[in-house]
Formats: structure tokens, C-alpha cells, sequence
């Protein structure tokens, strides 16, 4: 506790037992000071001083140095106390700039991606990369948005579309938050192009399901992703159509969905960017740009998976794809509401007359 109290105090309480402690030997005491002085020193003829002063002086003294001891004890407690302060602060900086940067750091990665990173040490050299047998992607884009964009005075140089275009692709983010599309992972938006993937998860060619390896798993099981993200595509739609309502807009969705195998990575010192690359992203790109707006666009491998979701579907019928040929390919329309019934959910488009087995 002495400790804790202030130097004045301290001196003040000292003052008041040396000044009681100096009345006693002067005063009540004296007789016995003077018998010690006379027995002790009465063979000297030299005067000396009596002790009851000398024993006054030397508490005085003493008093003096624990007073200038305390002072320093006082100057160092304190020291130390300010110091446990500012580590404490620092500490506490240092936590609060780590949970921003990781919090940064998630926004740009994956959340498993970015604690690969935020958890080892890692080399700039060093390069991150991760192949996936079953993967989904979509491509999204808004077509019409091109000619809506204009940099007139009227759209304060084109800032009010750009602030409609971050509106859109705020609300299909938020769309990630929902817990039936945690599967999905969003890799990037080019221009008004919005590119998606599912089944993105730390387990190497599980997509998710564990330790189970997908031979060991029904179709059902494997795919859910791919669902998932169908799922996704379709609440896009609904998106944009309620923000058509809001703002007047006529603005519609192409969308091109694929699976298939890829390689995940992530590139740049700087920046860095998670993308993924494989011939399933390329057909995915072309489902996109070969759609029709208001429309998403699935290749027949898609089109067999999906079906027994109880997504419904029209046949389109093949088309040609750079670098692929002819495809197959079907307009994705809806989901039925009892979902995993027996049976495709398949029609025809009125020129379509081939055999849909």
C-alpha cells in the first residue's frame, strides 16, 4: 500500500514520527539520556554532545534518506507503470491493424485461402495452388448495361451508373451471405460480368463432403454444389429484376453455367488474385457469351446433373463454340418446387424436334 501513496504523504507521515520520536528523547526520556551519558562519558573532561540530540539527528537523517529513497521508488513504480500501459496499448493496436488485415485479406481471398496465408509463413516466391475434379462455374453478365452506360452531364459523367452497376453487383453479394449458397465462392467481376464458382473448399477433390472420395458418394451428394450454385443463378435473377422495379431499368441477365475440373491459384506479389483456370472455365465463358439475355445457359453434362434437382429446362439445341464445335446446350427456365422428382423437366423449343433421350 505504502507503495501506492505519494511522496507528500509519505514525508508528512515521516515528519510526524521523527518530531514525536525527537519530543520523546528530549523530553520524556531526557533523565535516562542524561544517566547514559553521564556513565558513559564521565571520564571525559571534553564536552560532548548529549545523546538525546545526537539520537534526534540520526532519525532525522534517516527520515532524509527513505524520504529520497521513496521518491525514487515512486519515480520508478511509475516508469513502470506507464510503460505496462503502452505495451498494453501496442498490444492492443497491434491486434485491432491484425484483425483489419485479416479482415482485408478475406475480402480478397477465400476465407480457406486466406487463413492458408494469415496462418504460415509464407515466401513471395512461394506459389499457391489447388486442382479440383468437380467444380461449378457461372458466368453472369448484364449486356444491356453498355448501352445504358453514358458519361453526360445528365449521369454526372457516368458516376450515377456506375453507382447503379455497384448497387447490382452489391445485392449479388449479399446474396453470398445466405447459408444455402456458403458453397459458393465469388472470383471476380469484370466490368458488368460477374464470375462465380462452387464447390471451392480446402479438401482436395472432395468439394466438400469430407474425407468421403467422390466414387464412395451418390450423384446427389457430389453435386450438391452444382445445385447450389444453379440455386444462385436463378435468385440473381430475381435480384435484378426487383431492382429493374426500384429503378425503373430494364437491365437482364446472360448467364453461362459449367462444371467440370480446375486449377485454382493465387498470382501477384502485389494485389494478389484468386482466379481459377481449366478448359470447364473457358466452356463456362462460352456458355455466357453464346446465351441469350434473360436466359442461363447449360451444356448437356450440366444439363444431366442438374435435372435430377428438379431444375426445369428447354433444349435449345447444339450451337457452335469456338474451339469446341458443336455443344449441346439447354435454357435453364426454373426449379419445380418438389425438388429430386423422378424425370427430367425438359421442352423443346418449337424447332427442336430431335429425340431428347
Amino acid at each position: 500500500m505504502l507503495v501506492q501513496v505519494s511522496h507528500l504523504i509519505k514525508l508528512g507521515l515521516m515528519v510526524l514520527v521523527v518530531t514525536a520520536t525527537g519530543a520523546v528523547n528530549i523530553y520524556s526520556w531526557s533523565d535516562l539520556y542524561d544517566l547514559y551519558d553521564f556513565i558513559q562519558f564521565a571520564s571525559y573532561r571534553t564536552s560532548i554532545v548529549p545523546s538525546k540530540y545526537l539520537m534526534t539527528m540520526m532519525i532525522i537523517i534517516m527520515m532524509i534518506s527513505f524520504y529520497f529513497f521513496a521518491r525514487h521508488l515512486e519515480r520508478q513504480s511509475r516508469k513502470l507503470f506507464l510503460w505496462k500501459i503502452g505495451v498494453h496499448d501496442q498490444k492492443e493496436r497491434v491486434f485491432e491493424m491484425r484483425r483489419w488485415n485479416e479482415a482485408l485479406v478475406t475480402n480478397m481471398l477465400p476465407e480457406h485461402v486466406a487463413k492458408h496465408f494469415l496462418g504460415t509463413k509464407m515466401r513471395d516466391e512461394e506459389l499457391y495452388s489447388q486442382s479440383y475434379d468437380e467444380i461449378g462455374v457461372m458466368f453472369a453478365s448484364i449486356p444491356n448495361f453498355s448501352d445504358f452506360y453514358t458519361e453526360e452531364g445528365i449521369n454526372n459523367g457516368g458516376i450515377e451508373c456506375l453507382r447503379i452497376l455497384n448497387e447490382i453487383i452489391s445485392d449479388f453479394d449479399s446474396l453470398l451471405d445466405r447459408d444455402e449458397f456458403r458453397c459458393i465462392t465469388k472470383i471476380k467481376t469484370i466490368g458488368s460480368t460477374y464470375m462465380a464458382a462452387s464447390g471451392l473448399t480446402p479438401e482436395s477433390n472432395t468439394n466438400g463432403y469430407g474425407s468421403r472420395k467422390p466414387e464412395d458418394q451418390s450423384l446427389i451428394e457430389r453435386w450438391q454444389h452444382l445445385s447450389g450454385l444453379a440455386d444462385f443463378a436463378l435468385a440473381m435473377k430475381v435480384t435484378l429484376d426487383n431492382l429493374n422495379k426500384q429503378s425503373f431499368n430494364n437491365f437482364m441477365l446472360r448467364i453461362g453455367l459449367n462444371k467440370g475440373a480446375v486449377l485454382a491459384g493465387v498470382i501477384g506479389a502485389r494485389k494478389p488474385h484468386y482466379d481459377i483456370w481449366g478448359n470447364t472455365v473457358n466452356v463456362a465463358s462460352r456458355m455466357e457469351s453464346t446465351g441469350v439475355m434473360g436466359n442461363i445457359q447449360v451444356v448437356e453434362d450440366c444439363y444431366d446433373i442438374l435435372k435430377e434437382y428438379g431444375f426445369r429446362f428447354i433444349r435449345r439445341g447444339p450451337i457452335f463454340v469456338k474451339g469446341k464445335g458443336e455443344l449441346l446446350t439447354f435454357f435453364m427456365k426454373g426449379k419445380d418446387k418438389s425438388r429430386g422428382k423422378a424425370g427430367p423437366g425438359t421442352t423443346a423449343l418449337p424447332h427442336q424436334v430431335e429425340d431428347l433421350s
